[in-house]
């Protein structure tokens, strides 16, 4: 019987031996290195730094509007060739008018979405349109918006033309006011309405 060598379960032999560790004793060199930084250093900015900073954006955002200027305002450049903004009422004393606002809706007009204008509207406003003191802005192609003013001046040209024949007009069966003297004289002229004051 031949004598087969035992094998062990374990680790297996060491082929080889592990270097020795010597202590060597360190040695330090204290030289300065001058590297620039990496990034300017974080500070807190101070409470009258954050306010001047602060100060600079909001002048920025409002493009010098003070208390006479118009706040319903939008700049033309801002409206999308071949369309009208408008503001239209969205609230009627605090609460919604859906009676007006299908009216609206079947005019023609829509909300123009904040994602168009978002510096319209606060940072944290949750909506997707942009309002302002129970207005909302709404947008309606230009063409439709043409027609209704053509409209509306031929209506307002209509009244004049009635309201004058009345004036002029005399009931039947009496004279007319054909010669200068019963004639009335009527002017027209356009001039500014009166804007009271507070």
């Amino acid at each position: 019987m031949e004598n087969k060598p035992i094998r062990k379960r374990g680790r297996p032999p060491k082929l080889f031996e592990a270097p020795k560790m010597v202590e060597v004793e360190e040695i330090v060199v204290e030289t300065p290195i001058e590297r620039p930084a990496m990034r300017a250093e974080m500070r807190e900015e101070s409470p009258a730094e954050r306010a001047k900073r602060r100060a600079a954006e909001i002048r920025g955002h409002l493009n010098g509007i003070d208390e006479g200027t118009d706040e319903f305002y939008i700049d033309p450049s801002m409206i999308p060739d071949g369309w009208s903004y408008e503001w239209k009422r969205r609230l009627l004393l605090g609460a919604e008018d859906p009676s007006h606002n299908v009216a609206l809706y079947r005019m023609g007009w829509e909300p123009v979405p904040l994602t168009r204008h978002p510096e319209m509207m606060p940072r944290d406003w949750r909506g997707e349109t942009i309002e302002r003191k129970g207005m909302i802005l709404m947008e309606r192609p230009l063409e439709l918006v043409e027609e209704a003013r053509q409209i509306e001046r031929r209506k307002a040209v209509n009244q004049v033309r009635d309201k004058e024949a009345q004036i002029a007009g005399t009931p039947d069966g009496t004279l007319t006011r054909d010669h200068a003297q019963a004639r009335p004289s009527i002017k027209k002229g356009y001039e500014p309405i009166p804007i009271p004051k507070d």
